[in-house]
């Protein structure tokens, strides 16, 4: 199950101790509407051991701003809290899936 991450949760959920998958997006980004599904099911898959969460760029957009986001999708992969790998963009499931496993 997706979280949805908003400045009261940030540090909560970054210092949850498992990996954390942010996917930065907005319901009028079509490539992010294509892309929710394959979050969506890899937040499914990855129950209990990785944080999927989803972060509207229009809603928080002091957190996109802090990281930088400028296009959208962008999904950004963190490790013990720090920022550690990047997506930008429409990506198949089997490379976000490559990048999870790396994290675990």
């Amino acid at each position: 199950m997706e979280t949805i991450l908003t400045k009261a949760n940030f540090k909560d959920v970054m210092s949850c101790g498992k990996p954390v998958v942010v996917d930065f997006w907005a319901a009028w980004c079509g490539p992010c509407r294509m892309l929710a599904p394959t979050v969506e099911e890899i937040a499914g898959e990855y129950d209990g051991r990785v944080v999927v969460c989803k972060c509207n760029v229009d809603d928080q957009d002091e957190i996109a701003a802090s990281f930088g986001i400028r296009n959208i999708p962008t999904l950004l992969f963190f490790k013990d809290g720090s920022l550690v790998d990047r997506s930008v963009g429409l990506v198949p499931k089997e490379e976000l899936v490559s990048r999870i496993e790396k994290l675990l």
